[in-house]
């Protein structure tokens, strides 16, 4: 009896240890930086930078482009550690090494064979060994600052290069590089980084790097420009750097130094990265599921805030170069002189409706307002809202004005922190000839008509053609694309009390029906002579089909978020409808729901892209909302589940909107109209986790948490029976509001391995 009273105590106190374990595990503990690194794009990998960092600090395994550049995990070579991974922008390769100096060969002739065995990958953290050379090189980094610590081994010739003056990513090499040495500690200097086809003016980087002892030399090997340090160690030695970086001067990014980083504490730096990393992904608490599924949620959550880069200083000083020449701007500051936000760098938010903008919208109010403020700026400054800024300047990617529905959406649930007047004012000035949508594709120029807008305000539609030079003149994406930004600016101008704007922008955003062609079912593009373009098919080979960006018809017919009965009807009724789209979840299940980057013309679904990310959500708008769940869940594991540096997503993350729709589809909440409408609602969906808790903001909401809780959270048992919103059946309807969901309180799901189809369905 003793012994079994033993065995049972053992029992419990292992059972509490493993529970005590547990309890240690933090979300950045979860993350895996590493995930999908096999084939990355420039900006996509930053392992030892904090939340949305000015510094991007990480090993360079591929040095030369924008696509299959940065961190690759299937190289075998560390060529550099950078400092910045952003939108356009890439600055400041250093590289320890030993032995014979070989910095004049450039990238190919210092790099060094490392192992993944020999590595540590975290959030704001980053170890590899470099084999070549013998050293330990350990990354971490403040907001505007890289920390490095580098372990020598005993060596006659050590050096630290600083490769200022190489060609690095996407661009062509630096118009100029100064490197100068001012003390026997201490380096600086800048670089004025050439243009790029989507960044049309040079940027100039400044830096201020200093070490925590003496060098003993001091050379270069390019005219002003690259360079190096020279170290002699008679016994294995650690040095320290910091790399300070500012848009605007060396002054500034000194000041950054020494206002974020005035100690050498490496460790204390990990120890608050990770801390502030907690901060923001404890924003969202999860219980339950695999330990790769845990993974892949925080580290989802961690690209959300991860991918758009801070561009000002920490004084609030940022570089406008919207005009003639650049010009230092100042964000506000508040009545103890500090600023009272940033001002950013960011690719487009060409999608984010349904990604971005409704999980900011919950999690991070005061980041969704900041960086709608931040894109007001450039209103203000240069004339336009940005869409994709970079540099201090427009870089007009993509198509039309992506920045309104982001803007309408935060107005809408209450995030106001931005100035509302100037915003309604760019965004209108955007829905008209001249402004922002006539910019297609990366043209530039005071004149670009590229984006077709005068034919899209005489006739309803931008026809194809010719018009200005760029890509993305594609005239049927640009008319749905346009109709969708005219609904959420008509929603902006019904809340702000402008009826007349609001009914101008609310009809115009029935273009759509302008290019649904009822005799093929699709959406379809027109020629200038307003007759229907042939030969026509709904999916094509390669890129785009003519007339869709990065897409097709297959895909674009449902790009109608703001009008859905409407599209429904057209399509035939309901049963038609879910007839149709179950039909192309079905052609597309094989391919995985994707397709390789640069063929997306040529699958019915395609979730390796922006357009086709709201397509499962729409079968709950045509009275089937378990299909919904069905293939909610297959795209959630099939596209998104991968947690190996393999797979997980598939090619174009574009700056966290692959990773914000991976959160939401695992927490049961979805957004298929974006947020912009007065009411907004969230649409429900089968949770993937037994419990997710959002940490609602209380500067913008009265509740203290949200929790969705799953019950009879199991494998297979993908489907809603019931919900219950704080204890009372939620009958009749498929979401929960955007005020319901602020006031705070349990949504309880009941999930079972039938559909119940009499749940959701709304009569």
């Amino acid at each position: 009896m003793f012994s079994k009273y033993v065995r049972a105590a053992a029992a419990a106190l292992l059972l509490g240890a493993a529970a005590d374990c547990r309890a240690q595990v933090t979300p950045a503990d979860e993350v895996n930086p590493l995930i999908d690194t096999h084939k990355s794009r420039w900006f996509f990998f930053s392992s030892a930078s904090r939340p949305f960092g000015m510094v991007n600090l990480s090993p360079d395994t591929g040095v030369d482009g924008d696509w299959n550049a940065g961190y690759l995990y299937g190289e075998k070579y560390i060529r550099c550690f950078s400092h910045v991974h952003d939108w356009q922008l890439a600055a400041v390769p250093v590289m320890p090494a030993t032995g014979e100096m070989k910095g004049p060969g450039g990238y190919e002739a210092y790099k060094s064979a490392f192992s993944h065995d020999k590595e540590v990958a975290k959030a704001g953290y980053h170890k590899v060994y470099l084999e070549d050379y013998k050293v330990t090189a350990e990354l971490t980094s403040t907001k505007r600052v890289g920390m490095h610590r580098y372990s020598f081994p005993a060596a006659q010739d050590a050096y630290i290069y600083v490769d200022t003056g190489a060609k690095l990513a996407m661009m062509d090499a630096p118009l100029d590089a100064q490197l100068r040495k001012v003390s026997d500690r201490e380096l600086a200097g800048n670089t004025v980084l050439a243009p790029t086809i989507r960044r049309k003016k040079p940027v100039t980087v400044y830096f201020v790097i200093q070490l925590d002892r003496p060098f003993d030399g001091f050379g270069q090997w390019s005219k002003g420009g690259s360079g190096y340090v020279h170290f002699r160690f008679a016994q294995p030695s650690q040095v320290q750097m910091k790399v300070a970086i500012s848009y605007v001067s060396e002054e500034q990014a000194r000041l950054n130094l020494n206002t974020e980083l005035p100690h050498w504490d490496f460790e204390r730096v990990v120890r608050e990265s990770k801390q502030e990393w907690n901060e923001w992904l404890g924003k969202v608490q999860i219980s339950g599921g695999t330990p790769a599924q845990r993974t892949k949620f925080y580290t989802d959550l961690w690209h959300s805030v991860l991918g758009r880069r801070t561009f000002s200083d920490v004084n609030g000083k940022y570089i406008d170069n919207t005009g003639d020449k650049p010009v230092v701007r100042q964000v506000p500051l508040d009545a103890k002189g500090q600023p009272t936000r940033s001002t950013y760098n960011s690719d487009a938010f060409w999608g984010s409706q349904w990604t971005l903008n409704v999980l900011w919208s919950i999690a991070y109010p005061q980041l969704m307002g900041e960086m709608t403020e931040s894109l007001v700026d450039y209103y203000k400054n240069g004339g336009m809202i940005a869409r994709g800024p970079s540099g201090g300047n427009y870089t007009f990617v993509m198509v039309g004005d992506q920045a309104v529905p982001l803007i309408a959406a935060a107005y809408q649930k209450g995030i106001r922190n931005f100035d509302v007047q100037a915003a309604y004012e760019g965004s209108k000035k955007s829905a008209f000839p001249g402004g922002i949508r006539d910019h297609a594709g990366y043209e530039a120029g005071a004149n670009a008509e590229g984006g077709g807008m005068k034919y899209y305000v005489e006739r309803g539609y931008v026809p194809l053609g010719k018009f200005g030079s760029g890509g993305h003149r594609e005239g049927a994406a640009q008319t749905l694309e346009y109709a969708y930004q005219d609904w959420t600016l008509a929603q902006f101008a019904l809340a702000l009390g402008k009826k007349d704007d609001a009914t101008f922008f609310q009809k115009r955003s029935g273009n759509w029906r302008n290019l649904f062609d009822e005799s093929t079912g699709w959406i379809r593009p027109k020629n200038m002579d307003g007759s229907w373009f042939e030969p026509f098919a709904p999916t094509c080979e390669g890129s785009n089909c003519r007339g869709f960006v990065e897409s097709n018809a297959a895909i674009y017919t449902y790009y109608v978020m703001q009008d859905l009965p409407g599209l429904i009807a057209a399509l035939g009724g309901r049963e038609k409808f879910i007839e149709k789209l179950q039909g192309q979840f079905e052609k597309a299940a094989p391919h995985r729901f994707i397709t390789p980057h640069g063929k997306h013309g040529e699958n019915w679904v395609d979730y390796e892209n922006q357009p086709a990310c709201h397509m499962a959500h729409l079968f709950s708008y045509a009275g089937a909302p378990w299909l919904t769940q069905y293939w909610v869940r297959r795209v959630k594991d099939e596209v998104f589940g991968d947690a190996t540096p393999m797979g997980g997503y598939n090619g174009d993350e574009d700056q966290g909107q692959m990773g914000a729709l991976g959160v939401l589809m695992a927490a049961g909440l979805f957004d298929v109209q974006g947020g912009a409408e007065l009411e907004p609602r969230y649409e429900i969906t089968s949770p993937l986790f037994e419990r997710v808790t959002f940490q609602l903001d209380p500067r913008f909401y009265p509740g203290k948490t949200f929790t969705v809780v799953a019950r009879n959270q199991k494998p297979g048992n993908v489907y809603v029976q019931s919900t219950k919103l704080n204890g009372k059946p939620l009958t009749g309807r498929f979401w929960v509001t955007h005020k319901e969901l602020v006031a705070g309180g349990v949504l309880e799901v009941e999930l079972g391995g039938a559909p119940n189809k009499q749940w959701g369905v709304v009569r």
